[in-house]
């Protein structure tokens, strides 16, 4: 018996430094500045940025062909982060200055559950054939329930002020 709990703790010494050892030689390098830009990205995965995910929008960016304004959910907040933290100048004059959030009329839906399918971060919420919801905590402004709505019950209005995100207007310049 304790031949045996000797063995196997030899062999999971060996086999512990052999995968040390291995992690060291075939470390793949990467940039980091990739991973802090991707970091503040969303993390959605909506595509609306024109890659398949936020990795590659990040990566796009760094390497300067993406825009820092290609992140619709992100809006101009990301943006204006993303143009300091990469030196870039950006045009946000596209952009709404305030976030948009998915509104659903609830007298026009038939609940469908096609819109409740294709959210990247599940902020619809609802049953076959009932009324459904959006969380407007998950929901990041996609769009992407908007297109799959058969009935154009869904649209994309500015996020209503609360508490939690209200700020002081900015004085106006003598």
């Amino acid at each position: 018996m304790v031949t045996a709990v000797a063995v196997l703790t030899l062999l999971g010494l060996a086999l512990g430094l052999l995968l040390g050892y291995a992690d060291k030689v075939f470390a793949v390098e990467e940039n980091p500045i990739v991973k802090e830009v991707e970091s503040m990205l969303p993390g959605t995965h909506c595509g609306q940025c024109g890659f398949p995910g936020c990795s590659g929008a990040a990566e796009a960016m760094v390497a300067g062909d993406a825009e820092v304004t290609c992140c619709p959910p992100g809006g101009r907040a990301l943006a204006q982060a993303l143009a300091e933290k990469l030196g870039v100048e950006a045009d946000l004059s596209g952009m709404s200055s305030e976030p948009m959030l998915a509104k659903i009329e609830e007298s026009l839906c038939t609940g469908c559950c096609r819109c409740y399918r294709v959210c990247p971060t599940d902020a619809i919420m609802g049953a076959n054939k009932q009324i459904h919801v959006v969380f407007a905590d998950a929901c990041t402004g996609c769009g992407k329930c908007v297109d799959a709505c058969p009935e154009d019950c869904i649209a994309m209005q500015p996020e209503q002020e609360s508490l939690d995100n209200w700020h002081w207007p900015k004085p106006a310049a003598a």
